[in-house]
C-alpha cells in the first residue's frame, strides 16, 4: 500500500464543512500539510482552527466555479506549500433537487454544474500536469452515488456527479502507468449540511435530511475510508451498502433498474408551486 495520504502536500476544496472538513482533518492527522479552500473563508478558517496542529494547515477563500479564483487558489497553495501539491481533493459541491427536468430553472443547472463539475475540472486541469510530469501524486474527486443512480427530480445534481465519475475514469486511464493515482468517491447519504443548500426544494430537503439522519455515515468515517482506498490505489470508493447495491443493480440490470427508479420516484416529495 502506497501511503500517498501520509505526509502529503495537499489541497482540499470545500474544506469548510462536511466531507471536505473531515478529509482535511484526517490528512493533518496523517502528517500532511493542507490548504483548506472554501467559498466561505470563515468556515475554512474554523476548520484550520479546529485541527490539532493548525500550523500544518492554511485557509484560502475560493469559489471553485470561477476560473480566476481557482487560479488564485493554485498560486496561494504553491506559495504556502513551497511546491506543487502532490494530493488534490476536489470536494467542493452543492446540493440541488426537487424539480422535474423542464421545471428546474436553467440558473440552477448552471450553478450546480459550475460548482460540482466545473470545480472538479478546474482542479484537475490546474494540478494534474505537474503530477504527470513528476510521475507521482494523487487526485481524489468527490462525486456521489447520484452519478449513477439517476434518481428522479435530481437531474442537475445527477448530471454534475455523473460528469465527475466520467472525468475521473478518463483521468485514471490517461494517467495509467504514470504513478499518479485517481480515486472517485460515490457515497449515498452522509451526515453533512449539503441538504441545506439553496437549490434544494424544501420538501426534498426535509426528506433527504430524514433519511440521512437515519442511515447516513459520518463524514469522518467516509474520509477515512476514502483516504485508505486512495492509498491502496482504488479508483472507486462506494462506501455504503445501499450505494453498493445500487451500483451493481444499475450495471447488471439497467433497464429494470430504470423502471423501478421511475416507480419509486412517484413517491418522492414534489416541489410545491410558488
Amino acid at each position: 500500500m502506497t501511503k500517498r495520504t501520509h505526509g502529503a502536500h495537499a489541497v482540499v476544496t470545500g474544506a469548510g464543512s462536511g466531507i471536505g472538513k473531515a478529509i482535511a482533518a484526517e490528512l493533518v492527522r496523517r502528517g500532511s500539510r493542507v490548504v483548506c479552500a472554501d467559498i466561505d473563508l470563515a468556515s475554512a478558517e474554523e476548520t484550520v482552527a479546529e485541527l490539532k496542529n493548525g500550523g500544518e494547515a492554511v485557509a484560502v477563500a475560493c469559489d471553485v466555479s470561477t476560473v480566476d479564483e481557482f487560479a488564485e487558489l493554485a498560486s496561494q497553495a504553491r506559495s504556502w506549500l513551497g511546491r506543487d501539491p502532490d494530493l488534490v481533493v476536489n470536494n467542493a459541491g452543492i446540493g440541488a433537487g426537487g424539480k422535474l427536468v423542464g421545471e428546474t430553472p436553467l440558473s440552477d443547472w448552471q450553478r450546480t454544474l459550475g460548482v460540482n463539475l466545473w470545480g472538479v475540472i478546474h482542479g484537475c486541469h490546474t494540478f494534474v500536469p505537474a503530477m504527470r510530469a513528476a510521475k507521482a501524486g494523487g487526485v481524489i474527486n468527490v462525486a456521489s452515488a447520484a452519478g449513477f443512480t439517476a434518481a428522479p427530480r435530481m437531474a442537475a445534481y445527477n448530471v454534475s456527479k455523473a460528469g465527475v465519475v466520467s472525468l475521473s475514469e478518463t483521468l485514471a486511464a490517461e494517467l495509467s502507468g504514470t504513478g499518479v493515482a485517481v480515486t472517485v468517491l460515490c457515497p449515498t447519504f452522509v451526515r453533512t449540511d449539503i441538504f441545506g443548500g439553496e437549490l434544494i426544494d424544501a420538501e426534498a430537503r426535509g426528506f433527504a435530511q430524514r433519511v440521512s439522519d437515519l442511515v447516513g455515515f459520518s463524514p469522518e468515517r467516509v474520509a477515512r475510508m476514502t483516504l485508505d482506498a486512495h492509498d491502496r490505489g482504488r479508483l472507486y470508493v462506494v462506501p455504503q451498502p445501499d450505494a453498493q447495491l445500487l451500483w451493481h443493480a444499475k450495471r447488471f440490470v439497467p433497464v429494470p433498474y430504470t423502471r423501478i427508479a421511475g416507480l419509486l420516484g412517484r413517491f418522492l416529495p414534489a416541489a410545491k408551486e410558488k
